[in-house]
């Protein structure tokens, strides 16, 4: 059993152990993780609305700016928990003043979307990053060795805040341009920081924290998902909507199980150089799952009613993002993990073949588009475990040789 230590109003921040053994995610972890729940549901939906309204172009751009600060402020998070988590008092007090920005974020996601103001937004970052920086001050202050990093990180951390809040200021023609500036900051200042440095973070608990994040992400989508149903159900159960329902939820699965077939924890431990490559790179496949939910629940409304949008454009909503997913997937455990599971001879034409069966929706009809999806999906899955299978068989057999 693995020992509790007793709760304590303030304990020194020490840099964690990185071979700690038995390291999962805590409590306060799982709750914070809750918080994005809120925030990712607004994003899909908002992007599910442009989508059912055939303005599916003019929602992209919005749901990746939002999206990056939901995603930053999370990974942020997580890798200075897994360096630096106390779980004290003063520690709990800033997660729980992070969690607040978070919700005030998730709030100004109509407003950004609708009426590009971003104000309330800028509002919950500001909230999230502040305490952040207060966490990685305390943390320099405590732990002398660490001390140049982790003031780095907090300097950074404020400095950058300040250019998002002056971005307000801006006018209309510099918004995205700006926005590139600063998110190209924020990415920068981990690499900046470390370079005194590398934090203590903890790999087999990186690779879980991201993982949890994933489960998070596919639960938005089978609740967008449902929402869709419920929209639908509003003018009849039919077939097509049983269907279109089944293979959603068939998709889903399928991507979890290709996720965790590549476990990342012994490649982070192993290429702790690569990190970032790892790191950053989720965010596309992060964002894909959210943006996958928002296709699937008006996937799942426009087989149920009359919606203004193509069906072919529908399809293209579910395509796209499961191409993405698949590619990315690959792409940031490549370098990473000495054996690779996931074959780029399988998941690279999987993901080329997702991409063209949109454009046969004249032909197959929109619930025929997302069958097609979910099977491809589903084969990768088989052939994936098989290859894995016979590699296996093929290593004990040399080994009994």
């Amino acid at each position: 059993m693995t020992h509790v230590p007793s709760f304590r109003l303030r304990t020194p921040m020490k840099a964690r152990d990185t071979e700690e053994k038995h390291r999962v995610s805590s409590p306060l972890e799982l709750l914070f993780d809750l918080t994005f729940v809120a925030a990712i549901a607004q994003v899909a939906l908002q992007l599910a609305h442009k989508i059912a309204d055939g303005h599916g172009s003019e929602g992209i751009l919005p749901f990746l700016m939002v999206f990056f600060a939901i995603w930053w402020a999370w990974m942020n998070f997580t890798w200075f928990a897994s360096s630096y988590d106390t779980d004290d008092v003063p520690y709990r007090l800033l997660t729980m003043l992070q969690m607040a920005g978070v919700l005030v974020l998730a709030a100004g996601v109509p407003m950004a979307f609708l009426e590009d103001n971003f104000t309330p937004i800028v509002v919950g970052y500001f909230i999230m990053r502040v305490a952040l920086a207060a966490q990685w001050i305390r943390a320099g202050i405590e732990n002398p060795d660490g001390r140049r990093t982790a003031f780095r990180y907090a300097g950074g951390v404020l400095v950058v805040q300040l250019g998002w809040l002056g971005r307000q200021f801006l006018p209309e023609d510099l918004v995205v341009w700006s926005f590139l500036v600063l998110a190209i900051l924020e990415l920068c200042v981990p690499m900046w920081a470390e370079r005194t440095g590398t934090t203590s973070w903890h790999p087999h608990h990186i690779a879980e924290r991201y993982g949890l994040f994933t489960i998070i992400l596919l639960g938005e989508s089978v609740l967008a998902a449902t929402t869709g149903v419920q929209t639908a159900l509003e003018s009849g159960l039919s077939l097509e909507l049983v269907t279109v329902g089944v293979s959603a939820l068939v998709l889903l699965f399928a991507l979890w199980w290709l996720y965790f077939l590549e476990p990342a924890g012994d490649g982070l431990e192993n290429h702790r150089d690569l990190s970032y490559v790892w790191g950053y790179g989720h965010y596309g496949v992060f964002a894909a799952l959210a943006a996958i939910g928002a296709g699937l629940e008006v996937s799942v409304e426009a087989v149920g009613e009359h919606l203004e949008v193509a069906p072919t454009v529908v399809g293209y909503a579910v395509a796209i993002p499961v191409g993405v997913f698949l590619i990315l997937l690959w792409g940031v455990h490549a370098r990473l993990v000495n054996d690779l599971v996931i074959s780029p001879a399988i998941i690279l034409p999987a993901a080329v073949i997702v991409l063209l069966i949109p454009l046969a929706t004249p032909v197959l009809t929109l619930t025929g588009v997302v069958i097609a999806v979910a099977l491809v999906c589903v084969l990768v899955v088989v052939a994936t475990i098989m290859r894995k299978i016979r590699r296996r068989d093929a290593a004990e057999a040399t080994v009994a040789a």
